[in-house]
């Protein structure tokens, strides 16, 4: 298929979710702007089969009646250029489910729809899917044990850990968005890198680097992985003998943001890597630059 055919199938699915949610209370168009370039695009009958400039994202609202309560499930919809020959990103939030049911369903949907519905439109099916499942996820939150009480002497030991990720590439503005949010909720300071290819560093608490990765990986790509990570028990000593006291002791970035390094290329979507390397040398960070790239990395304009 083409650009334009996918663009195609995009709009006339998004008519369909439009007739079948008619209102902002049920359908949001969150990038007006998106929907109305890939409108044109596809009246205009674009031949150069280059993908929309910009895709469409929506949430779908449903209020959902289970065993013990109403509850309000919000999709989170976008589309990559070449769906539906690829899964769409979707994200489902529920107050009901903890994070870790979440990330559970996320994988579920994911698993389901890419058995059933690949290369076919299937915001709907989502949507289908999660009326049919949420229930079963509802049930085992309410359903786990409650965590047993232990002495202060068994409570698991505190850990500080630094997660670097790596993608194949991180263009799309909802992932970015979501890393930014994502990063902001949990505490995790760092930065992330968009472009090609994609990097993302978070640190803190190490549940909280764990529960960030779990968002992140279920999403779609191309391909992402930890590169390499560190974690540092709270209650070792270091040289001077004195014990880790915080957590923010061992942070190395100040908040989170995402960096960008001389944007350049066709697209503008690669990086200048010795200024990112700069970036990591001021940081205290260079030696992930050669774990990253398999070469020592030299500051912009070195020889």
């Amino acid at each position: 298929m083409s650009y334009l055919e996918w663009a195609e199938s995009q709009l006339a699915e998004i008519e369909l979710l439009t007739s079948m949610f008619p209102t902002q209370e049920e359908l949001e168009m969150t990038d007006q702007l998106a929907l109305a370039e890939l409108r044109d695009y596809v009246e205009c009958l674009d031949s150069t089969d280059r993908p929309p400039p910009s895709r469409p994202q929506f949430l779908i609202k449903q209020r959902l009646d289970t065993s013990t309560e109403r509850v309000d499930v919000i999709l989170s919809c976008a589309y990559p250029s070449e769906y539906p020959s690829v899964l769409p990103e979707i994200t489902v939030r529920c107050a009901g489910l903890s994070r870790a049911q979440q990330t559970q369903l996320h994988a579920d949907l994911n698993a389901y729809l890419m058995e059933n519905c690949q290369g076919e439109v299937c915001v709907l099916s989502a949507v289908d899917w999660v009326k049919d499942n949420l229930q079963l996820f509802i049930n085992k939150s309410l359903s786990a044990p409650a965590p047993k009480k232990e002495s202060t002497s068994l409570q698991p030991q505190e850990v500080f850990s630094r997660l670097w990720i790596y993608s194949h590439h991180i263009y799309n503005k909802t992932k970015r968005k979501n890393i930014l949010e994502w990063s902001k909720e949990l505490g995790l300071s760092g930065f992330s890198m968009p472009g090609k290819p994609g990097i993302v560093c978070v640190e803190g608490p190490q549940s909280a680097c764990e529960e960030f990765w779990s968002r992140v990986k279920v999403l779609t790509w191309k391909k992402i992985m930890i590169r390499h990570r560190e974690d540092i028990p709270l209650d070792r000593q270091g040289e001077d003998s004195r014990t880790v006291e915080s957590i923010d002791s061992l942070r190395k970035f100040t908040g989170f943001e995402e960096a960008m390094f001389d944007p350049h290329g066709n697209r503008g979507n690669h990086m200048d890597l010795g200024q990112l390397y700069q970036f990591l040398n001021e940081k205290g960070c260079c030696d992930v630059f050669q774990i990253y790239f398999g070469i020592e990395g030299r500051g912009s304009g070195q020889t």
